[in-house]
């Protein structure tokens, strides 16, 4: 059985995070091509630090239990839509199988065609997250994440990755792609965390790489 997180749309005056616009569309943004998925070789890992890493193919995804969250959704680029229904597998369940480790305090989320983005563990592990499989009843479309994304509906949506592929804890934070170029590393939509100064260098992104490495 399915279990629901509601928000009453009622509410929307309180919902709108300043300097937002409310859509009943459902924008299509991101940066390079949609990628092509082949479920058959499809899979999700999580790793890094934790007791117990694990890979799950597609179906064994599918097969796992799953909620549905009633949320609303904020893009940095200034467009939010209230009242989404998401149905997938929660984050948190994946969190316990893999036994996160006393050290882990921030996630790197990995995704198809390179794309990462960063996330405190404070903020990953909720139990409005969600490996989306599902958008107000129907599948993800490819546009939209198909196969699976990630749902952070507390964040802007950059954080809520497309095409996810995994869940690597770390020690020490890591900036993902977009947060290398600029956007700010939490993005809180309440605090208008949208950008947090110059992007980082080569360098310096490196040296964040290696330091989150250590001890994994």
């Amino acid at each position: 059985m399915l279990k629901h997180t509601v928000l009453q749309d009622s509410a929307a005056p309180d919902r709108l995070p300043p300097g937002q616009v409310v859509t009943t569309k459902w924008p299509v943004l991101h940066y390079g091509d949609v990628p092509r998925v082949d479920t058959q070789g499809w899979t999700f890992t999580v790793s890094g630090a934790v007791d117990r890493p694990f890979t799950l193919s597609y179906g064994a995804l599918l097969a796992l239990p799953r909620k549905s969250v009633r949320c609303d959704m904020h893009c940095v680029t200034r467009w939010s839509r209230l009242g989404n229904t998401f149905e997938g597998v929660a984050v948190q369940l994946l969190l316990e199988r893999a036994g996160v480790r006393a050290d882990a305090q921030y996630c790197l989320v990995l995704a198809e065609q390179g794309f990462t983005t960063n996330l405190p563990l404070t903020d990953l592990d909720r139990p409005d997250n969600l490996i989306a499989l599902k958008h107000d009843g129907e599948w993800l479309t490819p546009e939209h994440g198909w196969p699976a994304r990630l749902l952070v509906p507390h964040l802007y949506l950059w954080k809520s990755a497309k095409w996810v592929r995994g869940l690597e804890l770390l020690e020490q934070d890591m900036p993902g792609f977009w947060e290398q170029n600029g956007y700010h590393m939490r993005g809180d939509p309440w605090l208008e965390q949208r950008y947090g100064g110059r992007g980082l260098t080569q360098h310096e992104i490196n040296r964040l790489r290696n330091m989150s490495k250590k001890g994994v």
